[in-house]
């Protein structure tokens, strides 16, 4: 996607595309990410974020916030500070939460377009809210369909992992070796329920089209 289409959020220019390895390691990506990275806390639910400009607004699923106007937002310092839900998109489980006038380090955007299969990966969430949390996988496969939102929604081309996402996940950026994010961590398959836990198949929203649909709720917003 052209850096132009980031433009009206005032978001960071994304990276080049990456290449297949990612020309980093795991510790300089977690490293250069987890400053960005929050934990969600909407009623019960629980999940993850990023930060994804200078402005206070992070990236988030739907599911982690829907029905919710106010969130409790854990910074990677340890700090909570409230945050409201800006928006989001049921269809494509991305949200958008805004802490207005806090400082937090912006994530560097990568791009999902050029990702391919067997290129190294890290998720970075909350997963049984355990902050701050780090795993290593690779991209298991592109344009992968999966339904999100519940039944009757249509299925969408996913990246698929088996870098663990489990409950907690939800929301938090999937980045190659350089420390770019190149998806949102989204949903997991599960033998059993969910109850079962990470079996290696996790799946992510691309971030090209994360990032638009993230534009499109902070222009309306």
């Amino acid at each position: 996607m052209a850096s132009a289409a980031y433009a009206p959020g005032g978001f960071a220019s994304p990276a080049a595309p990456p290449s297949a390895s990612g020309g980093g390691d795991t510790q300089a990506a977690s490293s250069a990410l987890l400053p960005s990275v929050v934990q969600i806390r909407a009623g019960n639910a629980r999940g993850s974020g990023f930060a994804i400009d200078d402005d206070g607004h992070i990236m988030t699923n739907h599911h982690v916030v829907a029905g919710a106007g106010r969130v409790e937002v854990q910074l990677a310092d340890g700090r909570v500070i409230g945050g409201a839900v800006l928006g989001s998109d049921p269809n494509a489980d991305i949200a958008v939460v805004e802490i207005p006038g806090t400082a937090i380090s912006s994530a560097e955007l990568g791009v999902s377009a050029g990702l391919q299969i067997g290129q190294p990966v890290i998720a970075v969430g909350s997963p049984l809210g355990l902050s701050s949390t780090v795993t290593a996988g690779i991209v298991s496969a592109t344009d992968r369909p999966a339904g999100l939102g519940g039944p009757g929604r249509t299925r969408q081309p996913m990246i698929q992992t088996d870098a663990s996402i489990n409950p907690g996940n939800s929301g938090g950026p999937l980045a190659d070796l350089d420390g770019r994010v190149v998806g949102v961590n989204t949903a997991i398959a599960t033998v059993g329920g969910a109850e079962s836990g990470n079996i290696g198949i996790g799946f992510a929203v691309p971030i090209d089209r994360a990032m638009g649909i993230a534009a499109r709720i902070i222009a309306g917003g």
